[in-house]
């Protein structure tokens, strides 16, 4: 009875009366591949319903220009009723899947069971701390909003607190920053941070010496991009030193406290004092694909990721298609899996969903075949890397080619030109047009209640007139390390 209810709710109201009887494609998941697998529906004889924990979606390959000041929210966030709401064959719904169940083919999410002739998984990844989850307060990494917007506010808070210190070495400490992972994601987010606090503040803080700033990267291998060329890492890092970066290879962080990163190198342990810390370092996928294997008995792979059959199904489960970062596609010339970026996922949702419209339509469909179109990082203000099938660019060029990428990779047409005039205006003027500081209950005066998930740290109820706790605290161990207590026998006697 109780399911039955449920169901009506949900199952019963298509966006149109003439759908009610056609075949039902429940996605789950808002990003790259969701939204390119619901496009590519529009005008199909189906139902579909898309499932996600946020009403928007994410182009999470600028987050690292939101944690900057760079641009903001609404610049890389567009909400998934504007991009998909007005196909006559989509239903936009809020909610996470907790619960696949494969033999009744329903998806449980928000108490609600709705059942499914298709369903395509596109959930994506998030961040691996390897087994340290304790750092994650510490360290925020970068995969959603709220990171991006936690780290933009410890990088101010940080450079506020500088402004009123009057100690030197304190105040370099304030402007140091580690970033944890040599990737894409690490070099653009040293880049940037780099860029904010040697440039874009120097006029705006009159105490602080932008020459006082440390931007370290560390990574356990020995070049940075280890996924492009040697060329392109080579060039990488040419880049990030010549504006001041400090690389540190051949390096693992074995502990992570307020204020203080321990490495290990060659040369032995190393302590790096740093008021802020960020992560880069470990992707994961989506907790579905372990739910998914629970429930269907397929593989995953060491990071999560659902091993899949040529057209994206599982075994056993053709009407199953796992898609975007969730998937470990290896069905390749080289046999190596896809790698979890914006290309790869939308060529991945794009094909899925005519697979499924040739199935129903009693057609048949070529193969999937990925185009690679290459890899791209960019490093400062005009600076980047890229390796385009083949050929290597660095500096301006390569820059162009990756604006022009992001460009028209970014789903919403408002937020292309808005990104456009932005990067123009920054390139001018050096000026951030998204630095404000936000996220603490004391700005809002006569505010009672409970504390919101962020930010993230160590105490529970952060303060402008009280420094929040993980900075506080990264203060108060760096104090402490420039002034030990006296050893017990020196201690007078009473």
């Amino acid at each position: 009875m109780t399911a039955t209810r449920e169901r009506f709710f949900l199952e019963l109201e298509p966006p149109m009366e003439e759908l009610r009887g056609k075949p039902h494609v429940v996605i789950v998941g808002g990003g790259f591949a969701g939204i390119k697998a619901c496009k590519a529906f529009k005008g199909a004889d189906v139902r579909v319903t898309l499932i996600d924990k946020r009403n928007f979606n994410l182009f999470q390959p600028l987050l690292y220009q939101v944690a900057t000041g760079l641009v903001s929210r609404g610049d890389v966030a567009t909400p998934l009723r504007q991009l998909v709401g007005a196909q006559r064959n989509v239903q936009v719904l809020l909610g996470e899947v907790s619960e696949i169940q494969t033999e009744a083919k329903q998806v449980v999410f928000n108490g609600k069971a709705m059942a499914y002739d298709h369903l395509i998984l596109a959930t994506g990844s998030g961040s691996s701390f390897f087994g340290h989850d304790d750092w994650r307060g510490i360290a925020p990494p970068m995969k959603i909003l709220e990171h991006a917007e936690e780290i933009r506010r410890r990088l101010l808070m940080a450079l506020e607190q500088a402004e009123q210190t009057p100690n030197g070495d304190e105040r370099a400490f304030l402007q140091t920053v580690v970033v944890v992972g040599g990737g894409p994601t690490g070099c653009e987010m040293a880049g940037a941070i780099n860029e904010l606090m040697r440039r874009s503040m120097a006029k705006d803080f009159n105490q602080l010496d932008p020459g006082a700033t440390r931007i370290m990267v560390v990574d356990p291998g020995d070049r940075l991009l280890k996924a492009m060329p040697e060329a392109c890492s080579a060039a990488a890092a040419k880049e990030l030193q010549a504006m001041g970066v400090e690389l540190c290879f051949h390096s693992r962080v074995q502990s992570i406290v307020p204020g203080e990163v321990l490495i290990t190198t060659p040369e032995g342990e190393r302590t790096i004092k740093a008021a802020n810390v960020f992560w880069t370092a470990g992707v994961r996928a989506s907790h579905l694909g372990k739910k998914l294997a629970e429930a269907t008995g397929c593989e995953v792979d060491r990071g999560g990721r659902v091993m899949v059959e040529p057209d994206f199904s599982i075994p056993n489960h053709p009407e199953i298609r796992v898609v975007g970062d969730l998937c470990s596609y290896k069905h390749t010339a080289d046999g190596k899996p896809l790698p979890g970026m914006a290309g790869p996922a939308v060529q991945m949702g794009g094909w899925v969903a005519k697979d499924i419209r040739a199935q129903l339509e009693g057609r048949s469909h070529k193969p999937f075949a990925w185009f690679d179109f290459g890899s791209m990082a960019v490093l400062g203000r005009l600076g980047a890397v890229a390796d385009l099938r083949g050929i290597k660019l660095a500096g301006l060029p390569a820059w162009v080619l990756w604006a022009v990428a992001h460009l028209a990779f970014m789903p919403d047409e408002e937020n292309r030109l808005t990104l456009l005039v932005k990067w123009l205006w920054a390139i001018l003027t050096r000026q951030r047009g998204s630095l404000l500081l936000t996220g603490m209950p004391s700005q809002h005066v006569g505010l009672e209640g409970g504390s919101a998930p962020f930010p993230m740290g160590l105490h529970s109820e952060p303060s402008i007139a009280e420094m929040d706790g993980t900075m506080g605290k990264a203060i108060e161990n760096f104090r402490e390390a420039d002034n030990p207590p006296a050893p017990a026998s020196a201690q007078p006697s009473s």
